[in-house]
């Protein structure tokens, strides 16, 4: 199979008809095997059952419905394990990205060797302040923090190698940063596409400015899970060390000092060198215990649910 298309969406039931039709044009003219892979995340609408009957009528159709809404990360995870596709590409439900765009995408990819590209909104159709502002932003830090420079992080237009989305683990919030776990699982080939952004023509949008916020959480997770999330130890248990031998220095101070100093001075524990010391053993010992705790549940976690499938349609039921 040439292509799978991963599409979450959220209350879009306006637009899937008219975005399904629009891709198997796109499919069509250029003669691809394909999957769509629709992944409802809580809608309440009348999104499952239009997905439903858009299966019926095409057998390329498949879709995920979760028991409530989850998150797009989680929804993409779902989406990523059915794949079948040489080529993945990820787009949002709501009609601002263009089906038109896959072609180049899946060039990208295949002939030009790429294991992922990302899509680049250069000229976007939405609210100054609110949208495009926060987002340059976003992606400048984006940028600065995880080395991968790309002009675009949030862009839902993508496209990747099978091989990348069935290694990287997508959690939390972390979909926004997918480049970021790519690199870090070792695909440092990564490009970038200008492509087409439309203005959302049903519907409204269905993030607010909290998501800049939980991104920029998002970016220093992130770059903390990329340095230490193997090794916290590295982390925590250097600095407990540096802490506790700050506190030992300071406690080995007052004892020279009263014992062969001046032994006849105040009492050790009416000087404030005493409690930087006692405060800065205490704190040593408590990182260094965080970093061998980290250690120990990095070596005995297990893979839990994220999310909960009700109801699945197309030719993945019941295999997730």
């Amino acid at each position: 199979m040439n292509l799978s298309v991963v599409i979450p969406l959220l209350n879009e039931e306006e637009s899937l008809k008219e975005l399904h039709d629009w891709i198997v044009g796109v499919m069509k003219a250029n003669d691809y095997s394909y999957e769509l892979i629709f992944i409802d995340d809580g809608s309440t609408d009348g999104s499952w059952n239009i997905i439903s009957n858009l299966s019926r009528k095409n057998s390329a159709v498949n879709g995920i419905r979760f028991l409530r809404n989850f998150g797009k990360s989680q929804a993409l995870h779902a989406g990523f394990k059915a794949t079948r596709g040489d080529v993945v590409i990820t787009m949002d439900a709501d009609l601002q990205d263009n089906p038109e765009e896959i072609p180049q995408l899946y060039h990208m990819i295949i002939a030009e060797g790429y294991d992922l590209v990302s899509g680049w909104k250069k000229k976007r159709y939405d609210s100054i302040l609110f949208k495009n502002m926060p987002s340059k932003l976003f992606n400048w830090a984006a940028r600065r923090t995880s080395g991968v420079r790309l002009n675009d992080f949030n862009c839902g237009l993508k496209a990747y190698r099978n091989e990348v989305v069935k290694t990287i683990e997508v959690s939390g919030e972390m979909h926004r940063y997918i480049p970021v776990l790519a690199k870090s699982a070792g695909f440092s080939k990564i490009g970038e596409k200008v492509v087409q952004h439309q203005a959302r023509k049903y519907g409204k949008t269905k993030f607010g400015m909290e998501r800049f916020i939980n991104g920029f959480l998002d970016l220093i997770t992130i770059w903390f899970v990329s340095k230490f999330g193997k090794q916290p130890m590295h982390l925590f248990g250097a600095l407990g060390v540096v802490m506790f031998i700050i506190g030992f220095g300071f406690a080995l101070y007052l004892g020279i000092d009263k014992l062969f100093i001046n032994p006849t001075g105040r009492l050790i524990t009416d000087r404030p060198q005493f409690f930087i010391a006692l405060t800065a053993m205490i704190i040593g010992t408590q990182l260094f215990l965080a970093g061998f705790l980290g250690e120990i549940l990095i070596r005995s976690r297990k893979n839990e649910p994220r999310y909960t499938i009700s109801e699945e349609i197309g030719r993945h039921k019941n295999m997730l």
